[in-house]
């Protein structure tokens, strides 16, 4: 059981136009980010960086982005985001 329950994606249209941005780079809306829109300035702080490392400005791709955090979170025995990640595509 959670210390904190994370906010509905739909609790206002700022959380909903978040929800929506991870929906379509991972698939999924982490419950951290949920959660951490209990204070909304760390969760912009969080999801601004996050933009800026998924932001396809570079050689990397975003699927490859997708494998290093894949692999990197099965190294160090993570296992709250492998189920997450669809290697595949």
């Amino acid at each position: 059981m959670p210390l904190v329950n994370p906010l509905s994606p739909n609790t206002n249209p700022d959380v909903k136009k978040l929800a929506e941005f991870f929906n379509e780079t991972l698939g999924f809306c982490p419950n951290s980010v949920l959660t951490m829109q209990i204070r909304p300035e760390i969760a912009n702080a969080f999801i601004n960086l996050n933009m800026a490392v998924m932001a396809n400005k570079g050689r990397v791709t975003s699927a490859l982005k997708r494998l290093i955090a894949y692999v990197s979170s099965n190294v160090t025995g993570c296992r709250y985001c492998q189920p997450q990640f669809d290697v595949r595509n």
